[in-house]
């Protein structure tokens, strides 16, 4: 049975479940909230809780020759017109004296989730909702936009950045258009909202905006259709979205897997999602950290490789 198959038939019974969905919606695992065992662990909340001890926590990034000449192939691909908005990623290898199971305890982020399933083994800490349904609407928060919040005049900086406006832009109008496959009355109620993530060094801000529309009162019934349509999340691909997975599969080269798939939860009634970012995984007994950022033409690829490295953090 298809994913869009099981998703519609777990959500016409009502019952609470869970999904874990891969970027490329090849892999997924959907259970029963009250058949979840110790494989999947997760919370949800906005509260911060302190982390005393010391720890050890090392990046060895892709070289800047390395990213600059992936850099310059997206930048080839939006000159021929194939693409206006690419997130290029990739994988770090990191080092850190804590478990995967320690980082989770103790990360703070609106999402943790912590997964070991057969070969899968990671960890991730997003800040990022992907979709909600509540009373038969549905929201969506495209996250677009970083900054170091220690610079002088650091949001006037975000909000006055051209290609921080024109990205963040772009992947409002293309979730805008995604919700309109499946709901009705779109509307863009808030745009570039910022906030604040703290850091053990360092705090970044980062803007998000607010998109809502109308669904169908039997929308339960429809869970599979309304993520096989809105899936790959336009903030972790770009536009126009087809074409450009197309393009990041062949200069990425490397198996996102789900790394910036979604995990959801169906509670019977209401339903919450996110974008799998802040994202270490543990692969043949090392660890990798995935990250990336949104390329334009507007782009300067310096800038572009520190914030895929500054992306780099544990969030205590």
């Amino acid at each position: 049975m298809e994913l869009k198959d099981i998703l519609n038939k777990f959500g016409s019974s009502k019952e609470p479940f869970l999904f874990l969905i891969s970027y490329n919606l090849n892999n997924f695992y959907i259970k029963k909230l009250d058949n979840c065992q110790k494989n999947i662990q997760f919370k949800i909340s906005n509260k911060n809780q302190i982390y005393t001890k010391d720890y050890t926590f090392k990046k060895y990034p892709i070289s800047f020759k390395e990213y600059e000449r992936k850099f310059n192939l997206v930048q080839d691909e939006i000159r021929s017109g194939n693409s206006y908005l690419l997130n290029l990623t990739t994988k770090t290898k990191i080092e850190t004296n804590l478990s995967l199971d320690e980082i989770y305890e103790n990360a703070n982020s609106l999402l943790k989730l912590r997964v070991k399933i057969d070969d899968l083994d990671f960890v991730c800490f997003s800040p990022e909702k992907f979709v909600d349904i509540r009373d038969n609407k549905i929201y969506t928060y495209p996250m677009k936009g970083t900054i170091d919040a220690k610079l002088e005049n650091a949001k006037e900086i975000l909000l006055n950045n051209k290609k921080e406006l024109a990205e963040h832009t772009m992947v409002v109008d293309l979730l805008r258009n995604d919700l309109g496959k499946v709901a009705k009355n779109i509307k863009v109620e808030r745009f570039r909202d910022f906030s604040k993530i703290k850091t053990k060094n360092s705090e970044i801000l980062q803007t998000s905006s607010l998109i809502s529309g109308d669904l169908q009162n039997n929308w339960q019934e429809k869970i599979g259709d309304i993520f096989s349509n809105l899936l790959p999340a336009g903030s972790i691909t770009g536009t126009p979205k087809k074409s450009t997975i197309e393009i990041l599969k062949n200069i990425e080269n490397y198996d996102r897997d789900f790394y910036s798939g979604v995990f959801g939860i169906f509670d019977g009634e209401n339903l919450q999602s996110f974008v799998l970012i802040r994202f270490i995984e543990k692969i043949k007994d090392e660890l990798f950290y995935k990250s990336g950022g949104g390329i334009t033409s507007d782009s300067i690829v310096k800038d572009e490789y520190n914030e895929l490295i500054d992306k780099i953090y544990l969030p205590f």
